[in-house]
């Protein structure tokens, strides 16, 4: 493509590179200029303007920007009609957005001219949520540079897609401790609930048990063993402090395993992550019990859409896993007296 200032009579079929006013004369940005266009502006006074001649083998800012959207489009991922050089990304349906990170990095080394910005990976989205944009800077790019770029995208394809939500049976255990209130085991299953309601998975168990090993690991069995419970979640009245902990060994005792504990979110710095009889287990750190996003929101949502989480999955979370205060968190991070409904982080 070539682009610069031409004589209006050399622009005709060009690409206007900006608005033209000249009396009642009027070329937007992007018009393609005619042989009528060319004869009014020169009528008006005007001798020249800036455009983009396309050349033999160059494809349009729209045809090129939806083909390189199409190769990126994964599982789950609608490409829009696109406009002045864009096409957008939308999700069909509501789950967690994939991103094939390398791919995205591999479409925007191919050229400046070629963009690819896309949401963060493992963000929980919704049907009709956009996803991410493919956007091509200049009027048009040569064919070779898009079959570059659409090579790229195939490396990796799909770059982008959108695991739906699969399991939609969650069975809770809530251990009691003196002083902990029911009042605040009752809130706590409604904030979960409130948390499940987009993935379309419900509460479908709520066991309360003592704070004891035995107990917990008599009612994590039973629990876990159910058929119609795709996922047990433990809300312990203590913040779990040690793999040997009532919470863990439970698990453990029960003859599951606990892959990991403790992330570099914060909050949710106590979460737990297990298995037991096929299914995962999470056991939640005290911030889960704030309707507010947390590393427990983090977790849940990949587990919910079947994704496996591993303790390397965990451990590269630090970056952006700094998370806004929770105000009613134990100790926080500025000081301030902590609210005694909330255990741990």
């Amino acid at each position: 493509m070539r682009f610069g200032s031409l004589r209006v009579v050399d622009a005709i079929g060009g690409i206007a590179a900006h608005s033209v006013r000249a009396g009642a004369v009027v070329i937007r940005k992007g018009h393609r200029l005619t042989r009528e266009d060319a004869q009014r502006l020169k009528a008006a006074g005007v001798s020249s303007l800036t455009v983009a001649m396309m050349e033999p083998g160059d494809v349009n800012e729209d045809e090129a920007a939806h083909r390189l959207a199409c190769v990126v489009a994964g599982e789950g991922v609608r490409v829009e009609h696109p406009f002045t050089g864009r096409s957008n990304l939308f999700a069909e349906w509501p789950g967690v957005f994939v991103v094939e990170a390398e791919g995205v990095d591999a479409v925007n080394a191919v050229s400046e001219e070629v963009t690819l910005a896309t949401l963060p990976a493992f963000k929980p989205v919704v049907a009709g949520e956009m996803l991410a944009t493919v956007k091509i800077i200049p009027y048009a790019i040569s064919g070779n540079l898009l079959e570059r770029a659409e090579a790229a995208a195939r490396h990796s394809a799909p770059i982008l897609k959108v695991l739906p939500y699969r399991l939609t049976s969650v069975g809770v255990i809530s251990t009691r401790l003196p002083g902990l209130k029911e009042s605040v085991i009752d809130k706590t299953l409604r904030v979960l609930a409130g948390r499940l309601a987009p993935t379309g998975a419900v509460v479908a168990s709520d066991e309360r048990v003592a704070h004891d090993e035995a107990a917990l690991c008599e009612a994590v069995a039973a629990v876990a063993e159910r058929p119609d419970i795709d996922m047990v979640i433990v809300f312990g009245a203590s913040a779990v402090a040690d793999r040997r902990d009532v919470v863990p060994a439970a698990i453990t005792g029960a003859g599951g395993i606990v892959d990991h504990l403790g992330m570099p979110v914060d909050p949710g710095n106590l979460l737990l992550v297990g298995r037991l009889a096929g299914k995962p287990v999470l056991g939640a750190p005290g911030c889960a019990r704030s309707p507010k996003e947390n590393g427990f929101d983090w977790v849940l949502h990949r587990l919910l859409a079947g994704l496996s989480v591993t303790s390397a999955d965990i451990m590269r979370l630090g970056v952006g896993g700094l998370l806004m205060e929770i105000v009613s968190r134990p100790q926080p991070r500025e000081g301030g007296e902590p609210q005694p409904e909330d255990n741990g982080a």
